[in-house]
């Protein structure tokens, strides 16, 4: 024992140094359940307590520490080992119960050895049947937290207590990341191993405040701050405080021997606390109390443990909107999400100019930001991006191992590009994580476009492989418009496996900025275009087309807001076109505050080339226009004229210019051209947007995970 405790208190100060500063609190684990009912008698809180009892010693100062919660008016369940080094008194086990106490079970013999084989557990769950019925319990525990919740339907229990909110100190270190009480629903019968009950599930009942044994005996703490720290977090959000105390740990008067105990005083002050600061706003409630409260719920009522989900993405998660759809999509329904991103140099406030270094930040409840490196400048070649990829993959790599550990995360969502980042999430596949590639684009034909590559080089075939190989290794392939849903199905994953998901715009911010303006005579005309600067964007176009309509409309500007490699280029053009005053090419801003730059706008302009790349890359844009009340105007690339039709946008020829002029001139001149665009275009959005097909995401991240 003494061993253990001194190994296992090295290791875990050196964890809590350097990796875990803010525990016991996880924001992501304080949010309310989807239909919440609140607690009994509209009460605040819940307050839960209850006990493990591991050795002799423990069970000799069982009523010792019944007696330290009588005083102060509480009650809680001992848990004891039916099969361990100790046995408990039928006595005892019915003065406690007289007295208002519970009775559980504590594993079978506390070896650590229950969950070593399914087979096994099997074997341990009927003996363990038969202690709960002898005993008239309904709760288990697992000893050392071990906890396999699938498993666990094999037992005849109301309810389980095996797991925790956050407690990155256990052996078995994955969170359910809720103070709230959740439902296990049984699960389908797999052949040879239906469960042995016929009960349609258990509640699991996760402890928030940290176990006393880590706490005194671990961390060797002298005061109970971090336990009071919590109470009041928890308090604040409306869940349930539940901890664990041992009485095997507490050093009762009396008490013979030094196993680096603690007094009970640690205990006592903390119910005092919990008494006086909350009077009349908690819930004292044994653990069955709980779980028959869940268990009268109606079944789609019953608050169910959240998924654990990561995206992956070599992007800016602050900047992209599909990424920030699929994560906030998901933290909706309540579901933890955690996002591994680039760290955008512009949001760096250091001094001098110089990255800090990349940190967790919290970005919104339940989708916790990591960013793994900066990214301070385009890539130049693709020997450069190699470089820069191979980075990040490392890191990502390795921070997926931990994270994994922690999370156990069920659905990793990994985005491209590149294809191949998908191999970094290769630790939570072994472990059981269901695995999304997300093609945002295609790499062959990006990079073929990028590079000026051609389709019969060494390169695009290397780059087909890879896509190849990345589809195989993933369990389902999303694709970013119709028209690659095809393409992918025939050559890299087939279509059972393969869904097109249009890069959809969540609408709600952007009908807040109201319809384009009238333009009959204005003062000011404002095109716009929001995005990055690449050749396939066609923006030079956009600059030559201004110039030609200069003359006519001397009030007419052009705002391009973002950053590329095309970004010299553009501005060279604009200082020789002389249109320094009427085209400003702007550093790229937040997604927050597109909706605030689109206000400003009167066209949506999207002059992307018809040819490759930008032929087949659906234009989120053009959704953003609509949904802003802003007519738009668009070139003839196949996947536009794919998904909209005449009066939606107006079109001109690609690479065009003058056409371009032509179109921008009749939209400006013709009212009635512009408010059937408008019109069109709101009615286009109200059907297709990412309220309405959000649902067929969740869907697919459910399937996946049931799958498993």
């Amino acid at each position: 024992m003494r061993l253990r405790v001194a190994i296992r208190s090295r290791v875990l100060n050196r964890r809590r140094v350097d990796q875990f500063r803010d525990w016991p609190i996880d924001p992501a684990a304080g949010r309310r359940p989807l239909n919440w009912p609140g607690w009994p008698g509209g009460k605040q809180f819940a307050v839960v307590l209850s006990h493990d009892v591991e050795t002799g010693s423990g069970l000799a100062g069982t009523e010792a520490l019944a007696q330290v919660e009588e005083d102060r008016g509480f009650r809680s369940s001992f848990n004891f080992v039916p099969e361990g080094e100790y046995e408990t008194p039928a006595s005892l086990r019915a003065s406690l119960a007289a007295r208002g106490f519970e009775i559980g079970v504590h594993d079978l013999s506390h070896d650590g050895k229950l969950y070593s084989s399914r087979a096994s557990f099997r074997e341990s769950a009927k003996r363990i049947n038969g202690h709960l019925r002898a005993w008239n319990a309904r709760g288990f525990r697992s000893a050392f937290m071990l906890h396999r919740l699938d498993w666990l339907h094999d037992l005849d229990v109301d309810y389980d207590a095996s797991t925790f909110d956050v407690d990155p100190f256990e052996p078995q270190p994955d969170a359910a990341s809720t103070i709230f009480p959740f439902w296990v629903p049984r699960p389908a019968a797999k052949p040879g191993f239906a469960p042995l009950t016929s009960r349609e599930g258990f509640v699991e009942l996760p402890y928030t405040l940290p176990q006393d044994s880590t706490l005194f005996v671990y961390l060797r703490q002298e005061n109970i701050d971090l336990w009071k720290k919590k109470v009041d977090w928890i308090a604040e959000r409306g869940g349930m405080v539940l901890l664990n105390v041992h009485p095997d740990y507490i050093r009762f008067p009396g008490t013979t021997g030094d196993r680096g105990c603690y007094p009970p005083e640690h205990y006592a002050s903390l119910l005092e606390y919990i008494r006086d600061k909350y009077a009349g706003a908690y819930w004292q409630a044994l653990p069955r109390d709980v779980s028959q409260m869940v268990q009268a719920l109606e079944p789609a009522r019953r608050p169910r443990r959240p998924r654990h989900a990561c995206m992956l993405t070599y992007s800016f998660f602050e900047q992209d909107n599909r990424v920030q759809r699929y994560a906030r999509t998901l933290a909706a329904r309540g579901d933890v999400v955690d996002v591994l991103s680039l760290r955008p140099v512009h949001l760096d406030d250091a001094p001098n100019g110089r990255a800090a270094k990349p940190a967790l930040s919290e970005v919104d409840s339940g989708i916790r930001v990591h960013h793994l490196q900066d990214r301070r400048r385009n890539e130049k070649g693709l020997l450069d991006f190699v470089g820069k990829i191979a980075s990040v993959f490392t890191k990502a790599a390795t921070t997926l191992v931990r994270l994994q550990r922690l999370n156990r995360y069920e659905v990793i969502h990994v985005h491209n590009v590149p294809d191949f980042l998908v191999f970094a999430s290769w630790y939570p596949k072994l472990r059981g994580a269901r695995i999304i590639l997300d093609l945002h684009d295609l790499l062959p034909e990006f990079y073929q476009s990028k590079f000026k590559i051609p389709t019969n080089s060494v390169t695009f075939r290397l780059l087909l492989l890879c896509e190849r190989l990345s589809c195989r290794f993933a369990h389902h392939v999303i694709v970013s418009n119709d028209l690659w849903l095809e393409k992918v199905a025939q050559r890299s994953s087939p279509p059972e496996r393969t869904t097109a998901f249009v890069n959809h715009v969540d609408t709600d911010p952007l009908h807040k900025v109201g319809k384009a303006k009238p333009m009959a005579s204005p003062d000011l005309i404002t095109a716009v275009f929001p995005g990055g600067l690449y050749h396939h964007q066609g923006l030079h176009v956009a600059i030559r087309s201004l110039a030609l309509l200069a003359p006519k409309f001397p009030n007419l500007n052009l705002r391009i807001v973002g950053d590329g490699p095309e970004r010299p280029r553009l501005l060279g053009m604009v200082e020789e076109l002389g249109l320094s005053q009427r085209v400003s090419i702007e550093p790229p801003i937040p997604i927050s505050r597109i909706p605030e730059l689109l206000s400003t706008a009167d066209i949506g302009v999207v002059p992307k080339l018809a040819e490759g790349f930008g032929n087949e890359a659906y234009s989120t844009k053009i959704m953003e226009f609509m949904a802003a009340g802003l007519p738009v105007v668009a070139s003839q690339t196949r996947i536009d004229q794919f998904y909209f039709g005449k009066g939606e946008v107006h079109f001109f020829a690609s690479d065009n210019p003058e056409d371009m002029a032509r179109a921008l001139s009749q939209v400006i001149t013709q009212p009635e051209l512009r408010e059937t665009l408008v019109r069109k275009g709101r009615d286009y959005v109200g059907v297709n947007n990412w309220g309405t097909k959000s649902l067929e995401y969740l869907d697919l991240v459910d399937r996946l995970i049931d799958s498993r």
